[in-house]
């Protein structure tokens, strides 16, 4: 009751609070100033995760006052007992943070934000901060996984791509796999959480629906886990990368003219490429082939025979399809690809974990064609619907380019540019990559969990019937 006014009539409020949504809980003391340990017992304190509008997460305190310790004490036990009970939460991380994601303020967003979040959750964290391209990847190649629950990426598209990669690298070397060439790879041994901290944050707004460092890091310590596709992309002869998405033609020329130009601030040099390539604007001479995605069909409750045995004919060999021509722009896609620039995603027919890749195929169109379907990305209206613009959902694609005679000095600079005379630069996850030869893309279903909204339902635990 309020103190010095005992003339006051309380109405009498009940507040639930469903253990599934409580990540942590402390004992309250009264402490001097100075004073770190010790100090009168007040009661408990706890902290839940509170659901917020646009997606967004927040942590709410609920104080309990009792002066009584051994009440305190007997709740507080009880209530560690049950969150012990949920899985999937974490309790030792491994935490790679790149300095100089976006604005260099991936290293703030994380001590500031995240890391108080993971103390009061009592998460352990053994903290890299990178020191250069590659850095992450070189831990996690002799990073014992089996010390941690999880991986965690502070930073943008270019670094979360850089440790999925590793991680799943990690896992094919532990699984005592060839890392030249993996047709099936296995599936990542610990969960990777997203903590956006650069320009774009593809990955965490298709996870989140939201670029929101707080949010990322309550899911994180709620252990809500999806299972997410991941794409192989390879030569004839050996493995390039694990990625979830990859542009060639316009997206990958873009980029590599930004890469050119690093002494310009990020969202300038972005900007300058983007024009300039636009401006620029030629195709890409190739062949694309691809496997369309094998849907099964169940047989009617009758199960008509020569049905059942047309679709076993059809499943029973692949049909590979080709398309040769000059192409702007080719995206292939395992995640829909959110954005704050593309708010229904660059691929917003595929999903998270179905198992298959949008294939985006641009044909060559005049600029004032091929801004229009830029702009369509940013609004509600399908950005692919223009006769030049096809869509298909496949498994596998290979992407052949075609080396063009009869090229000037000037259009061979620019086709070849950032990268060796022949080659063709590649975007996967904002990741410039450099390759002659055909690229062989294949999807994975489910290949890597992912801490992010859990479509199934958030926990199933028996925990979570308990409430306060």
């Amino acid at each position: 009751s309020p103190t010095g006014d005992s003339s006051m009539v309380l109405q009498a409020q009940e507040e639930i609070i469903e253990m599934k949504d409580v990540f942590s809980v402390k004992l309250k003391r009264r402490r001097f100033v100075g004073q770190k340990k010790g100090g009168t017992l007040l009661g408990i304190t706890i902290f839940k995760c509170l659901y917020k509008e646009d997606n967004k997460l927040t942590d709410c305190a609920v104080h309990l006052n009792n002066l009584s310790e051994d009440h305190c004490h007997s709740w507080f036990r009880h209530l560690k007992e049950i969150l012990n009970g949920f899985k999937n939460r974490p309790k030792s991380l491994k935490v790679f943070v790149n300095p100089s994601s976006h604005k260099r303020e991936a290293t703030h967003v994380y001590y500031e934000q995240v890391a108080p979040l993971f103390k009061l959750a009592d998460i352990k964290t053994d903290v890299t901060v990178t020191e250069y391209e590659g850095h992450a990847l070189a831990v996690l190649k002799e990073c014992e996984l089996q010390a941690f629950d999880g991986v965690v990426c502070v930073g943008g598209d270019g670094s979360v791509s850089e440790v999925a990669h590793g991680l799943l690298l990690k896992a094919q070397i532990d699984a005592g796999k060839d890392t030249d060439y993996i047709p099936t790879p296995v599936r990542a041994p610990v969960p990777l959480g997203v903590i956006p901290a650069g320009t774009t944050n593809i990955l965490a707004h298709t996870l989140y629906g939201v670029k929101h460092a707080v949010t990322a890091a309550l899911h994180i310590v709620m252990g809500h886990i999806q299972p997410v596709d991941v794409c192989t992309f390879s030569t004839p002869s050996k493995l390039l990368r694990f990625g979830f998405s990859a542009m060639f033609g316009f997206g990958a020329r873009s980029l590599a003219l930004a890469e050119k130009h690093r002494w310009m601030p990020s969202s300038q040099r972005k900007d300058f490429a983007f024009i300039k390539t636009l401006a620029d604007l030629k195709p890409e001479e190739c062949e694309l082939s691809f496997l369309p995605l094998q849907i099964p069909q169940e047989d009617s409750h009758e199960n008509d025979r020569k049905k059942k045995e047309k679709i076993k004919k059809q499943g029973s060999k692949d049909q590979w399809h080709r398309i040769q021509g000059h192409f702007l722009n080719v995206s292939i896609m395992a995640i829909p690809c959110l954005c704050s620039m593309a708010p229904r995603g660059l691929a917003p027919n595929t999903r998270l974990n179905n198992g298959s890749m949008a294939l985006i195929v641009v044909q060559n169109t005049s600029r004032t064609e091929f801004i229009k379907h830029l702009k369509r990305y940013a609004s509600v209206k399908n950005q692919f619907n223009f006769p030049f613009v096809e869509t298909y959902t496949v498994q596998e694609v290979k992407v052949q380019p075609r080396l063009r005679s009869g090229l000037d000095a000037k259009e061979n600079t620019y086709l070849n540019a950032a990268s060796a005379e022949g080659s063709y630069p590649w975007n996967i996850d904002g990741d410039l990559m450099k390759e002659a030869s055909e690229v062989h893309v294949r999807v994975h279903p489910q290949l890597i969990p992912l801490y992010g909204v859990n479509t199934d339902g958030l926990e199933s635990s028996q925990a979570t019937c308990n409430c306060i």
